[in-house]
């Protein structure tokens, strides 16, 4: 069995790649570390978007274990847009409803979710991997949700919080998710 903890990352001064957390995102991630500590599993890998952000929020747990952050770049963000967009929360909530649809310079939710794919993928055919955190961004991790639960969409995602912590349990090719942020 696979456990999969997909955790978003904590608050943060915005959304450029090297936002730092805010104080109240530091306070945050001493709490995900309080989190994954008491939930008494071995922790095999920990793997982290390259933007800071994803980085500061595991790290305090990280540091608790002795663990590297494992940086992988197929964790970072979805790009909707190279330019700045003035509706894009319309254009998210239909990017949600036409996967194959982007925006010039963007990637569609297709796109996303393939990239991160190839890291799960890695995940499950390492037999030396039970448990692992994967740190990224409410969207992609949405897109990645709903690969599980068709029913997660749109309306889930601007439910996210940050941070927030899902489970995917993967046995024998049946999934489980689950969100078990307190």
């Amino acid at each position: 069995m696979k456990n999969i903890y997909l955790v978003r990352h904590c608050s943060a001064y915005g959304q450029h790649k090297d936002s730092p957390l805010t104080n109240t995102g530091i306070r945050q991630a001493q709490h995900v570390s309080r989190f994954f500590s008491k939930q008494d599993i071995k922790v095999d890998k920990i793997i982290s978007s390259p933007y800071l952000r994803a980085i500061e929020s595991i790290k305090p747990f990280a540091q608790k274990l002795e663990m590297d952050i494992e940086i992988d770049v197929r964790l970072h963000e979805r790009i909707l847009s190279e330019e700045p967009i003035d509706d894009w929360l319309e254009v998210l909530d239909r990017s949600f409803q036409e996967p194959d649809f982007f925006l010039p310079g963007g990637e569609s939710a297709n796109e996303a979710v393939q990239r991160a794919n190839h890291v799960l993928e890695m995940i499950y055919t390492d037999d030396s991997i039970t448990n692992v955190i994967v740190v990224s961004h409410g969207n992609l991790l949405a897109l990645l949700l709903k690969q599980h639960d068709n029913n997660f969409g749109f309306e889930q995602w601007k439910a996210l919080r940050s941070p927030d912590v899902y489970l995917l349990s993967q046995q024998k090719g049946n999934s489980k998710i689950e969100c078990v942020w307190e």
